[in-house]
């Protein structure tokens, strides 16, 4: 990435690690130079990081907290950054929960993160069974190859720069009276020149949602091309995801979550998942709440998305506006001021 270091930054807050996240942080930083800092106390520009947070029997670390308020409280404090995450909990709980509210504070404050930028050390490490296995390894073993491979992928990203980014935008609206499909327009237009942009609603026909079969089965109908329940995701959203550069997702807010439809559309995004990697191939989102809990829908985005499917995130990816009453989004204060730095981000982020 032009302008950005080479060398790592490690943001650890809240004072001293567990013993268990000290010697993992430290094998994944053997040999390599790295800057380390408690707290943020201004700015930091064209910086690798690794946010690194250790959570008590409850869940909580102070220090953790105190990040987060500057990261909302100073936009752009991290302009060209690009990061990845290490929570280690004494439990099962709370480390997605601390990963997902860390990833959309610093994206917000102008931190890109690589796709999978999360590394769980849960208390009884079970959650790197699977990892283990693969690797002939112990779950110990296993979250210390995690750690470093985490590492490994921060140093080594570099955000793609096209000519004519292909989008394609996912929806499940209805044009005649979508806030979030208008907002959309809006942001389109000005994309236009630039982008070659593909729509697909998938409110065409039935979607069914993922019935989770054996991994084998989801891997040969992957090989194919395909997925068992064939349908619109096979036919259209397959083939469009294979050929687009950035995914945008318009996310009405529904009872603070995803749409049901959008919902089954990741969901039936595994099979592919288990063939083509992501990893180049950016995500965005609009997201439009008729009252509140914009960053709860941003945050399951971000997750599924980023986290899970390996998407990466593009500095501030996600547009959130309130709006209730159909045509409201367009007559909010500012917005088409907002809209233009929207589009103009995302170009900023895709294209030369």
């Amino acid at each position: 990435m032009i302008g950005i270091s080479e060398e790592l930054t490690v943001i650890r807050p809240g004072g001293a690690l567990s013993p268990r996240c000290a010697g993992v942080l430290e094998a994944a930083l053997a040999g390599r130079q790295a800057e380390v800092l408690s707290r943020l106390e201004g700015p930091l520009t064209g910086r690798r990081l690794l946010f690194v947070v250790s959570l008590d029997e409850g869940g909580v670390n102070r220090g953790f907290y105190d990040l987060l308020a500057h990261l909302r409280t100073h936009p752009n404090c991290l302009d060209r950054c690009v990061g990845g995450v290490l929570v280690d909990a004494p439990g099962d709980l709370y480390t997605k929960a601390a990963g997902r509210d860390l990833v959309l504070a610093a994206n917000l404050a102008g931190c890109a993160f690589v796709g999978r930028p999360l590394v769980e050390g849960t208390g009884d490490l079970r959650n790197f069974t699977v990892q283990a296995r693969n690797a002939g390894c112990s779950l110990e073993a296993a979250y210390h190859l995690a750690t470093a491979d985490l590492v490994e992928r921060v140093l080594a990203f570099s955000r793609p720069r096209l000519e004519r980014p292909k989008l394609l935008a996912l929806h499940a609206s209805s044009r005649a009276t979508s806030n979030t499909l208008a907002l959309w327009g809006l942001v389109r237009t000005r994309l236009e020149e630039r982008c070659d942009i593909t729509e697909i609603c998938l409110r065409n026909g039935t979607l069914e949602d993922c019935a989770g079969c054996p991994y084998t089965t989801c891997l040969h109908f992957g090989e194919q091309g395909g997925c068992f329940y064939g349908g619109v995701m096979v036919q259209e959203v397959y083939p469009a995801i294979r050929e687009a550069d950035a995914l945008v997702l318009l996310c009405p807010n529904y009872n603070d979550a995803l749409s049901a439809n959008l919902t089954a559309a990741i969901n039936r995004l595994t099979a592919l998942y288990r063939t083509t990697s992501f990893a180049d191939k950016a995500v965005f989102a609009i997201v439009v709440s008729g009252y509140s809990g914009g960053d709860i829908v941003a945050c399951q985005a971000a997750g599924a998305m980023n986290m899970n499917k390996g998407f990466w995130l593009p500095a501030n990816f996600c547009l959130l506006e309130t709006a209730n009453d159909k045509g409201e989004a367009l007559a909010l204060p500012g917005i088409q001021d907002r809209a233009d730095r929207f589009a103009e981000n995302m170009l900023c982020q895709l294209a030369y």
